[in-house]
């Protein structure tokens, strides 16, 4: 499986059509007060996109949200038949990278339990739970979680 993660302009087609994949998945497994993805469709000049593609076609998305004393991890979304082969990670692994190239050491992010792979790979790789952070509001079936990011190193 040849995926190639690269920077996307989230209002690009490929993007889009994921971005409603999404969507539609996260509608069927929360309620609407818990669902908080970028919409298909909507414009964010911080946000920093990620599409992981195969053979040019995008088959998932991630994004870093620039906040406050943070980034926010968002868009994490590699297409269900095609989960458990690493793509997630390596979408994850580039948020990481454009956050630490823009000198932010924290990251966060909002997900649920039925998410549960998700949840998961977070876990791996050193994300830890924390409280509701920004304008999320505790006692929902969110979960939010937390990593410290090492700084890179210099070349």
């Amino acid at each position: 499986m040849g995926i190639e993660v690269s920077r996307a302009d989230v209002a690009d087609e490929g993007v889009q059509a994921c971005l409603a994949e999404s969507a539609a998945l996260m509608a069927a497994l929360f309620p609407p007060e818990d669902n908080h993805g970028i919409a298909p469709g909507a414009e964010d000049p911080e946000l920093c996109m990620f599409a992981a593609r195969e053979g040019g076609r995008v088959i998932g998305t991630a994004a870093m949200a620039p906040r406050d004393g943070y980034g926010e991890v968002k868009a994490m979304f590699v297409s269900p038949g095609l989960q458990g082969h690493g793509i997630g990670a390596q979408l994850l692994a580039a948020v990481e990278d454009e956050a630490r190239a823009r000198g932010i050491d924290c990251l966060r992010l909002e997900t649920g339990a039925p998410l549960a792979a998700a949840c998961r790979l977070y876990r791996k790789v050193g994300y830890r739970d924390r409280a509701a952070f920004g304008e999320y509001a505790d006692g929902t079936t969110s979960i939010f979680m937390e990593k410290t990011l090492t700084p890179l190193s210099p070349p």
